[in-house]
């Protein structure tokens, strides 16, 4: 069981406690963190949400997945060439790419949502804009690719997506 801020549960305040905690499962001060986008019941951070523009650079992935247990997870079947089984199934099927196409543009709204006007106008005179309202989940502009599964597995915790319900669905076959 997760917490995900999105639920009609308030959200996780960031407190100097939760920053230093995300720091250590970063490894580095986080850079325009905004939001436990989803967390453990005991409040360990398994997502954090980031701002999209930090110190005037675009960043347009918005969901990063902390959890060190998930990402470990990820890291091992990537390694396998998950990422090239998932692409060929996808590749293969209409019907996950058009779903891939919806999640990727549901992402874009999402973030845009998540920006204020004073962040949309700094976008606009950076002439960052297009790049926003062309990229999806994790930056990607190209929406029959995945690319990464850390970054739609972190948005797919948030808001359930095409790619994560495929790993879903691998792990439980997996796994039994």
């Amino acid at each position: 069981m997760v917490h995900r801020s999105k639920s009609k549960t308030r959200p996780l305040t960031i407190t100097p406690e939760v920053i230093a905690r995300v720091a250590s499962l970063l490894g580095r001060q986080p850079r325009g963190l905004e939001e436990i986008a989803v967390a453990h019941p005991d409040g360990r951070p398994m997502v954090i949400r980031v701002a999209s523009l930090v110190d005037d650079k675009p960043f347009p992935t918005l969901f990063w997945l902390l959890d060190p247990d998930l990402c470990y997870r990820i890291d091992q079947v990537e390694a396998t060439g998950l990422i090239r089984q998932l692409q060929q199934r996808i590749d293969a099927d209409p019907q996950l790419q058009c779903g891939m196409d919806d999640d990727h543009r549901a992402h874009i709204k999402l973030r845009e949502a998540y920006m204020t006007p004073q962040i949309r106008r700094r976008l606009a005179e950076l002439h960052f804009s297009e790049v926003f309202a062309r990229k999806g989940i994790g930056g990607i502009a190209d929406f029959k690719r995945i690319r990464c599964l850390h970054t739609w597995y972190a948005a797919h915790l948030v808001a359930p997506n095409t790619v994560g319900l495929l790993l879903d669905d691998y792990w439980r076959q997996r796994d039994g």
